[in-house]
């Protein structure tokens, strides 16, 4: 059982990354599930199969890709060195991860609610003068909400539980980069079951909590 504040590092480093994780996909997520629901382009298709490539992939596979655009080697990786900034082994690179395989679970949701919503109405708004960053905050965003707010609890599910892209990227370093996935999965290598039982309850309680409450207020919206 946990006895020290540090035993809850995995839970507090978990729920940070989630958090985090679901503000910078829902910055970049949002505009492009928009663009790719209203627009038609050559090379669209292409374009979907890249972003929710990660979605079916293996999570190894996944990190391991990130780690050779993140590690000394890579493109981004060799960039940030000459500056003195490593990613890999650190908390950036569990942020990283957990963005990359939650990022179609948003980008799927969102750009289904967009599509949901009738063009009709953002036209009406057109014809009143209405600009179009305010129809997508007062018009298209309204009424796509329900299906956008799905889209953050899975995603923000899908990061609390990363675990395969993290272990390649960020390890398991204790008190650095270690969640509450790498932490359950080494407390039962070392045969620390207690601890792996607390860490399991921990987040199927808190994940069943937040799916619990999100099906409760789309069952409110609907009536």
């Amino acid at each position: 059982m946990f006895t020290q504040l540090t035993d809850w590092f995995p839970v507090l480093l978990s729920l940070r990354v989630a958090f985090i994780s679901v503000v910078i996909i829902s910055i970049l997520g949002l505009p492009l599930a928009r663009l790719m629901a209203r627009r038609e382009f050559y090379g669209k298709e292409f374009v979907e199969a890249a972003i929710t490539l990660p979605l079916v992939l293996p999570p190894s596979v996944v990190g391991y890709a990130l780690l050779v655009f993140i590690g000394k080697n890579g493109l981004l990786g060799k960039a940030l060195a000459g500056m003195g900034v490593t990613l890999v082994f650190t908390w950036y690179a569990v942020v990283m991860a957990a963005t990359v395989v939650a990022f179609p679970l948003m980008y799927q949701s969102a750009k289904a609610a967009f599509q949901s919503v009738d063009v009709n109405l953002e036209k009406a708004a057109r014809t009143l003068g209405a600009g179009e960053l305010r129809i997508f905050f007062t018009v298209t965003l309204p009424l796509a909400w329900p299906g956008i707010l799905a889209g953050l609890v899975l995603s923000f599910a899908r990061a609390l539980g990363e675990f395969g892209a993290t272990l390649m990227v960020a390890g398991n370093i204790p008190g650095q980069t270690q969640t509450i996935p790498t932490a359950i999965y080494f407390a039962v290598e070392s045969g620390r079951y207690e601890t792996a039982r607390t860490l399991v309850a921990i987040i199927t309680v808190f994940s069943f909590l937040v799916v619990f409450w999100v099906n409760r207020w789309a069952k409110k919206q609907k009536h």
